[in-house]
C-alpha cells in the first residue's frame, strides 16, 4: 500500500502517475493525485475526470517502465508456428 508521505510528495510535485490495476497495460490509469483517505486515492486524468481507486494498487511515476511482474506473458513465435498459419 502506498504511504501518506509518497502520496503527498506526488501531489505537491504534480507527478504524473501510472496506477497498475492488473497485468494488462490497457487497464492502467494515468493521472495526478488529487486527494486520498485511508482506503482510496482520487486521481485526476488528462480529460479532467476524477477516478477513485483503492490504495492497494501499484502507484508509480509514469516515466518509469512498467515492472515485468505486472506484464502479460509473451508467447514466443517459432518458425514452425508460422508455417502452420500459411497453409
Amino acid at each position: 500500500m502506498i504511504t501518506e508521505e509518497q502520496l503527498d510528495q506526488y501531489r505537491v510535485d504534480s507527478t504524473l502517475l501510472r496506477v497498475i490495476r492488473d497485468v494488462s497495460p490497457a487497464n492502467d490509469v494515468r493521472g495526478i493525485v488529487v486527494a486520498w483517505d485511508d482506503e482510496t486515492v482520487l486521481i485526476r486524468k488528462k480529460n479532467r475526470r476524477v477516478v477513485k481507486l483503492a490504495r492497494g494498487y501499484v502507484y508509480q511515476p509514469y516515466e518509469n517502465e512498467r515492472p515485468p511482474a505486472f506484464m502479460l506473458p509473451q508467447e514466443t513465435i517459432t518458425p514452425d508456428d508460422l508455417s502452420d498459419e500459411a497453409e
